[in-house]
């Protein structure tokens, strides 16, 4: 049994949300690069270039990438073997208070969604997601969201005999009534199948994917790659100022995680991301919480 302290989990899960909002990870700059350099439009071009050197200016300057630094989501991955000395929950909600009050992160969460509607002045609490898992390692996965492109995000429930060309209609629908509200270019996280909260969990999820990955599946490829084209053939472009980039990148663009479900009916959610979720990793092997990252504005 492994023995991981409360206050190692807590310093790791703080510098992990002050990284994922100050840097962008590297599929994803690179994505960036290779946009502006096939795009056509002379003022998609422009943007392109200066979200390039906003990343790089956000990077060497440490300061947040993007001014909305969201809801911090936590994908967190606890082996069997693991034993937590304190309180898991209370660790994770007090690495997120102390990265976003240290990190000069903007606190954007009110502790009552109606009434209220009071700033809890610390950005908690989070939005944690926990899996059991086999081993004796711990992983945490922080990945902020910022709230522009999450405002843009669906959940629909076809019938089966919608087919792919249910989702197909139903994916370019979303991207299309989200337009420049969603600041394109975009990376979008699909999820189907499961039931009306999981499939949500499961688009979530998918933008977890480095971009450069395909679903293992060659139908569910071919279906990324179709979708891609037709994506970016609505002409919005990056900013929503015209353009063939309104998503970012094929290999990041359309990600499936499927899971199993009842015949009569087929649940699908779109996750918009605002040129990509910048995430940061957590493993814990003896002790030593390694941290590299990723986050995500708007």
């Amino acid at each position: 049994m492994k023995e991981i302290k409360q206050e190692e989990i807590i310093q790791a899960v703080k510098e992990l949300c002050i990284q994922a909002n100050y840097e962008l990870p590297e599929d994803v700059q690179q994505a960036l690069r290779y946009a502006c350099q096939e795009e056509d439009s002379m003022l998609g071009k422009q943007t392109l270039s200066i979200l390039e050197d906003n990343a790089m200016i956000a990077k060497t300057s440490r300061m947040p990438i993007c001014q909305d630094t969201g809801m911090a989501c936590l994908f967190v991955e606890i082996g069997q073997d693991v034993h937590i000395q304190g309180s898991l929950q209370e660790a994770l909600q007090e690495g997120v208070r102390q990265g976003y009050q240290e990190g000069y992160l903007r606190k954007s969460i009110v502790d009552d969604p109606v009434f209220e509607r009071r700033n809890t002045q610390d950005n908690t609490p989070a939005y944690i997601h926990y899996d059991i898992v086999e081993g004796n390692q711990l992983k945490i996965i922080v990945a902020p969201k910022g709230f522009g492109s999450e405002n843009m995000s669906q959940v629909k429930m076809l019938k089966p005999s919608d087919g792919v060309e249910g989702i197909k209609d139903f994916v370019l629908k979303v991207v299309e009534e989200a337009g420049p509200n969603a600041c394109p270019p975009m990376v979008i996280g699909v999820g189907i199948g499961g039931t009306f909260d999981y499939v949500t969990y499961l688009a979530k999820k998918a933008m977890l994917r480095k971009i450069g990955t395909h679903h293992l599946d060659k139908r569910y490829q071919q279906l990324e790659e179709e979708l891609l084209e037709k994506i970016n053939q609505t002409g919005i472009g990056p900013a929503g100022y015209g353009g063939k980039t309104t998503a970012l990148s094929l290999l990041k663009l359309i990600q499936h995680i499927l899971q199993e479900c009842r015949w009569l009916y087929l649940f699908v959610a779109m996750w918009l991301d605002i040129r990509r979720l910048s995430y940061n990793e957590t493993y814990d092997n003896t002790f030593d919480i390694r941290t590299s990252t990723r986050t995500e504005s708007g």
